[in-house]
């Protein structure tokens, strides 16, 4: 099939090789974006152990405690500029106030929520998205639920671009928010290695056995060599396996958590337009349109 630019500019942005790089592996998979990625990573020359989706949508995430619940949620925008004003820092409190009040099942539902006697919640981010001229959208969400003897710890980083809730059993608030500040930090996927998928796993393993510097050596080699790759790669998206990020760089999360008598239960970290595609603006032809 014929491989156009878009798909060698995605790929580079993906991994960062270099293009004639990125077009021979998408020739050699048909275009299979995700294909591609793994022959680079084989080759060893993808600088990226996952993919990382291409980041479009400006906007908050924040989250908002009442009583036993949390509510963590992403409200966007079309610009940064828009997400830093007033206007829409309010709008933000009061999606999240009105989330972990009501509790709704879902984003339709919540934009059904009655917020005052005469507006729904819909309402009020049309009303927001006429003052500020751009369109608003509530995005996610995600409430928690705490109970006797659990914490919850929260942390927004970069004025809200990321944010992360965490519940814990046991230690205390200030424990819980360090561990979310981590969280927020170093982006973990899975609380321990055990939650892992085994075909998450198992696709690991497949391209590490397909390495480029482990061709031509014994199977048994091969083995030991890859086992050791997938306890790193275990421990690098395992939350309790990773390093402090306040500690000095030996004591893992378990070990801190540990010591402060307590155990992570579940933990959300949205970062703003993680896997939304980014509308690419010719702003050249943009001008040309509007002088004609």
């Amino acid at each position: 099939m014929a491989i156009t630019a878009l798909q060698v500019k995605e790929l580079r942005e993906k991994t960062g090789v270099g293009m004639m790089d990125a077009k021979k592996a998408l020739v050699e998979t048909d275009g299979d974006m995700d294909k591609a990625i793994d022959v680079l990573r084989e080759k060893g020359m993808a600088k990226a152990a996952k993919k990382a989706d291409t980041v479009a949508a400006e906007g908050m995430t924040y989250v908002a405690v009442k009583d036993d619940f949390a509510a963590i949620i992403e409200l966007n925008s079309q610009t940064d500029f828009v997400a830093g004003n007033a206007e829409f820092n309010e709008l933000l409190h009061a999606v999240a106030n009105a989330i972990v009040e009501f509790k709704p099942a879902d984003v339709e539902a919540a934009l059904a929520l009655k917020v005052s006697a005469d507006q729904t919640l819909n309402e009020l981010i049309i009303h927001t998205t006429q003052i500020t001229g751009e369109k608003i959208t509530l995005r996610r969400f995600q409430i928690i639920e705490k109970h006797a003897g659990q914490n919850f710890g929260a942390y927004s980083h970069m004025g809200g671009r990321i944010s992360s809730i965490v519940l814990m059993d046991g230690a205390d608030e200030a424990t819980a928010k360090d561990i979310a500040m981590h969280i927020a930090a170093i982006a973990p996927q899975y609380i321990s290695r055990e939650e892992v998928p085994a075909d998450v796993l198992s696709h690991e393993k497949e391209v590490q056995m397909n390495s480029e510097d482990l061709a031509g050596k014994p199977e048994n080699i091969k083995e030991k060599m890859v086992e050791g790759r997938l306890n790193k790669f275990l421990a690098d998206i395992s939350l309790v396996d990773q390093p402090f990020v306040k500690g000095d760089g030996k004591e893992t999360v378990a070990h801190y958590v540990e010591s402060k008598n307590g155990s992570v239960v579940s933990f959300v970290r949205y970062e703003v337009g993680e896997g939304i595609e980014k509308a690419e603006v010719d702003f050249a032809a943009e001008v040309m349109s509007q002088i004609k």
